[in-house]
């Protein structure tokens, strides 16, 4: 065999393949890691501030730091048995009866200026603004505003005045006409978040279904009590729910009006107070837990009663 003959053979056996490029990795491996992904970002947001203070706070209220010292010192539940033993640290929850009752005037309010601007009224739109324009204001703000209109000789005084009714009554100078006024402050600012939430909730709802109400004989208070009301159900329960942890945890309007004078000390004011007016970082922390702990169980004795039903109108 000639040396030609001996090179062509070599060159006829076939040697290993070549490497060909990296295969892609798989789409279907990245597809279940990009949602979470995206929830990086919030929910580091949410444990940095949100959970990490919570948890801070639930140490420091077994401490006596006074906010200020690099010393603390454990001293157990003290904080909670001081909390418990002083009824003065829980009188201030009556304040919030203005307030709950405040509430309930504003979500059945929110509830009538929902449904008849949810039907076709003249300059709705224009309706709609108003009522949602006072949500938008800063609530230090509206506090100074409100505190030049119920001051003696103030706007209030003057308007009743131009109606020919002379009063020389001091609207914030005693605990009952002071909370009243601070209530109706609030209801004034929070009635366009409750509306908003009504509305929505009524314009989510099949317009098939007034159209067939309509055809049965249905007037307005039938379309109301048959269609709407079932239909808002879930939207009323969580209006519920805010409007009592928002009346046990005032602390805007009264602060900035009153600093909580005249009786208006609502439960969260006396526990800024205790934190940085008499330094009690630790007894203003188990405050501050046990507000939480009666919201939560107040919620939850909420939905027991009221269960959150699934509504179904389609």
């Amino acid at each position: 065999m000639t040396d030609t003959t001996e090179k062509a053979a070599r060159e006829a056996v076939p040697g290993p393949p070549a490497a060909g490029p990296a295969p892609a990795p798989s789409p279907v491996r990245w597809r279940g890691a990009t949602p979470w992904l995206f929830l990086l970002a919030p929910l580091t947001l949410l444990i940095v501030f949100t959970y990490a203070p919570i948890a801070n706070m639930v140490a420091y209220s077994f401490t006596d730091w006074d906010g200020v010292s690099p010393e603390l010192h454990y001293t157990g539940a003290e904080n909670y048995a001081e909390l418990f033993t002083r009824s003065d640290l829980f009188e201030v929850f009556w304040v919030s009866g203005y307030y709950l009752a405040a509430s309930v005037f504003q979500i059945v309010a929110a509830l009538y200026f929902a449904t008849i601007l949810s039907f076709n009224v003249r300059f709705r739109n224009f309706f709609k603004g108003v009522l949602f324009f006072p949500y938008l204001i800063n609530g230090v703000a509206i506090g100074f505003v409100f505190l030049y209109f119920f001051q003696d000789g103030g706007t209030l005084d003057s308007v009743l005045g131009l109606l020919g009714i002379e009063t020389d009554r001091a609207w914030l100078g005693s605990p009952a006409s002071a909370n009243t006024s601070l209530a109706a402050v609030s209801v004034w600012r929070y009635l366009g978040l409750n509306f908003v939430l009504f509305l929505g909730a009524i314009q989510s709802i099949p317009g098939e279904l007034y159209e067939a109400a309509e055809l049965d004989g249905a007037n307005r208070w039938h379309q109301f009590r048959h269609v709407i009301a079932p239909g808002i159900k879930p939207v009323l329960s969580l209006t519920v729910i805010l409007s009592v942890s928002g009346s046990l945890s005032v602390f805007e309007i009264p602060y900035i009006m009153t600093g909580g004078a005249t009786g208006t000390e609502t439960f969260v004011i006396q526990t800024v107070k205790l934190a940085f007016q008499f330094n009690k970082t630790g007894l203003a922390s188990a405050a501050a837990i046990v507000l939480l702990l009666i919201v939560l169980a107040v919620t939850w004795v909420q939905r027991r009663l009221v269960p959150d039903d699934k509504v179904d109108l389609a």
